[in-house]
């Protein structure tokens, strides 16, 4: 077995740095460290509803499911806008989580440059084997960040790096070619902060460095299929994609400039969200403006029930309207969600609206939530 190449390790680095990695360290593709709290908090139930993560969990025992034959990991770090915590928004908008907030997908332009980069290696190395990745893959990208030097798994379960803090994303290069491993990464700089797990709204930390994902707004708006929680909705306030408050509050966020791609700032339409518009947009509207950002993964239901649950928060009486037409929408879980958000307007005229869709209502779960919003208006 050839031993570690430097000469290829320090062009891909370099070459990675080039490509707008600020972050570039190398893992040996080894069993992960964290595999056996990562089973346990599958067993937990935190994952929620994403099933995804146990029916492939045999796949992250070891890297070689990603890449047979893998030896070497590259892991990547490139950054997105960050900063300190936002001022308050004009009512009948949303808050849209910062990666969340340019131009295009973030997978598109990260896998656009692993593609290059992959290019660099097979240049050096033509019969190399190699992947890229971007939190797609039965990876734990975080542990071999860490074994990679490129920081430690924080209280709020973020990899921070001393420099960035943790507003950038994760990516990686797999290879079957022998890299020189950069030292892990084995301080914690957490100390004794709490900041993290005390902000959070909807108490989805039970313990400092275990995150709870099914009450976590970020799982909530994005990854939850279902309609949310009633206790979790008030606390979830006016995030209608995401959630970044976790990152906000850590002190190794703040202050920090970060330079970023010009794709990921934040473009004007997004930050934030007209929440009352989106009413007006059906599937193949929806598409067009979304389908390239990360937003469409919650498709068009699930950021109309989530837009919804904002407007209920806000108590925001000009969106009556708009949720009167989500009301009729097609999807039961819009439906529902607008139930919810007229009962906690409040308002005759939303009472009249409930009023009316519940002759015509044959779903027992809207139904339910029509009766319980009744109960809360005038």
């Amino acid at each position: 077995m050839p031993d570690p190449d430097p000469q290829l390790t320090t062009d891909l680095k370099k070459r990675a740095h080039e490509l707008g990695f600020q972050l570039a360290g190398v893992a040996d593709a080894v069993t992960p460290l964290h595999l056996g709290e990562f089973k346990h908090w599958l067993a937990s139930g935190f994952a929620g509803q994403m099933h995804y993560l146990s029916d492939r969990s045999e796949a992250y025992e070891h890297p070689d499911s990603v890449l047979s034959g893998v030896r070497s990991i590259l892991m990547l770090g490139m950054t997105y806008p960050g900063g300190g915590r936002e001022a308050p928004l004009p009512p009948g908008t949303g808050r849209v989580a910062r990666y969340a907030c340019g131009s295009g997908d973030y997978h598109d332009l990260i896998h656009d440059r692993l593609g290059q980069l992959r290019d660099t290696l097979l240049a050096a190395v033509p019969d190399a084997l190699a992947r890229g990745v971007v939190d797609t893959a039965p990876l734990l990208e975080r542990d071999f960040a860490q074994l990679a030097g490129l920081g430690w798994i924080a209280k709020n379960t973020m990899l921070i790096h001393r420099d960035l803090g943790s507003w950038f994303f994760l990516a990686a290069l797999l290879t079957d070619q022998p890299l020189v491993a950069d030292e892990p990464f084995t301080a914690d700089h957490c100390g004794s902060c709490r900041a993290c797990l005390d902000a959070c709204p909807t108490d989805a930390f039970p313990e400092p460095y275990v995150l709870d994902g099914s009450r976590c707004i970020s799982y909530l708006t994005i990854e939850l299929r279902s309609p949310v929680p009633h206790p979790l909705r008030s606390p979830s306030g006016d995030w209608v994609f995401g959630c970044d408050i976790c990152q906000d509050v850590c002190p190794w966020n703040s202050p920090l400039e970060i330079r970023s791609e010009d794709a990921f700032q934040p473009q004007p339409q997004f930050a934030p969200l007209d929440l009352l518009e989106l009413f007006e947009l059906d599937d193949e509207a929806f598409r067009a403006r979304f389908r390239t950002t990360p937003m469409w993964r919650a498709r068009r239901r699930g950021m109309l029930r989530n837009a919804a649950i904002v407007l209920g928060n806000q108590q925001h009486h000009p969106a009556t309207a708009a949720l009167g037409r989500g009301l009729e929408d097609s999807e039961q879980l819009v439906r529902g969600a607008c139930a919810w958000a007229l009962g906690e307007l409040g308002s005759p005229q939303a009472a009249s609206l409930l009023s009316s869709r519940l002759e015509a209502e044959q779903d027992p779960v809207v139904q339910a939530e029509i009766h319980l919003a009744l109960d809360g208006t005038d």
